[in-house]
């Protein structure tokens, strides 16, 4: 059995400070960084997406950078530049933002496919290749992209390849009432970022990812997670079905979100749960199923409905 250490409790409470009333989105977001994903933050302005990310990096003691996508930003301005040096008469790489611990990549659909495919290689690998030389990233690497759902002029969506390499889908929504008046006093006076405290360390980030990975997942939870991803396939509303990418990723999820709630085993509920954020956006509908107004969570839904769920039993805690 693992035990949440203090640091990642407190590491949440942290990012609370600012992100006033979005536990789930928190704990969502830690539970990718443990399973070493990316996540995609879709949301109207002005929820908190830019202060969260903020805030986890400050939590954490990460080195944090932020990319500003634009139209006419370049791919060049995203992974770095080799410079030549007059003086010394030899190349200088110029790393970029990507270079860094935690990637905030704003408003990501506002710049073209090109620049937007110059983040592929870094979710999916863990490096980029600049001048045909291929340059590792950190050993700690988190991306968190945010777009913007209803401003759809000048804006490029992302295509399937990229979305597929974002472990989740989230959004924050707008606070309660009582929730936004908690937001206006905390920042009367100043904003409550400046006092997010790092309470957690690169290194034991780390670990935890390592730990993750050891999280006991019983045959029949991998059928469980199997089924699921081939009924988006045979869904007759569906286009183009959640790969095996998908299934990975819901079972790195799973994982994740068993060690954040203290556990070193599976259960059916952590795959239940986490599948509207993992497989929503790796399904593509046929177009005369969006105009009717269907969406895929509605899909998602439908087929956790349908799917048969594993009793569980004590060999979904026993380890091999």
């Amino acid at each position: 059995m693992f035990h949440t250490s203090t640091s990642l409790k407190n590491a949440i409470k942290q990012v609370e400070q600012v992100v006033v009333g979005k536990r789930e989105a928190i704990e969502l977001s830690f539970t990718a960084l443990l399973a070493k994903g990316h996540v995609l933050l879709e949301d109207v302005p002005g929820v908190g997406k830019t202060m969260m990310v903020r805030a986890i990096a400050r939590s954490i003691g990460a080195e944090f950078k932020r990319i500003q996508f634009t139209p006419d930003l370049l791919p060049s301005d995203v992974t770095g530049v080799s410079i030549y040096n007059q003086k010394t008469e030899q190349f200088e790489f110029r790393p970029g933002p990507v270079m860094s611990n935690v990637v905030l990549a704003d408003e990501i659909n506002r710049t073209s496919p090109k620049t937007q495919s110059a983040l592929l290689e870094a979710l999916e690998e863990g490096n980029v290749t600049i001048d045909g030389e291929t340059r590792p990233l950190q050993s700690f690497f988190f991306v968190m992209a945010t777009q913007n759902p209803i401003e759809y002029g000048g804006t490029y969506p992302l295509p399937e390849a990229q979305l597929d390499r974002f472990l989740m889908k989230l959004k924050l929504g707008y606070p309660s009432y009582e929730e936004e008046l908690e937001v206006l006093e905390r920042v009367r006076m100043n904003h409550p970022i400046e006092h997010v405290e790092e309470v957690l360390t690169i290194e034991e980030i780390l670990t935890m990812q390592q730990q993750v990975r050891e999280v006991y997942i019983d045959d029949s939870l991998k059928q469980y997670i199997v089924d699921i991803v081939t009924a988006t396939r045979n869904h007759k509303d569906v286009y183009v079905g959640v790969s095996p990418r998908g299934s990975i990723a819901l079972m790195r999820a799973a994982q994740a979100h068993s060690f954040l709630k203290g556990r070193d085993y599976i259960i059916p509920d952590d795959v239940k749960y986490l599948a509207p954020y993992v497989l929503t956006h790796r399904i593509h509908l046929h177009p005369h199923v969006e105009l009717q107004d269907h969406s895929q969570e509605k899909i998602i839904d439908d087929i956790l409905s349908a799917t048969k769920v594993p009793v569980s039993s004590s060999k979904m805690v026993k380890r091999g």
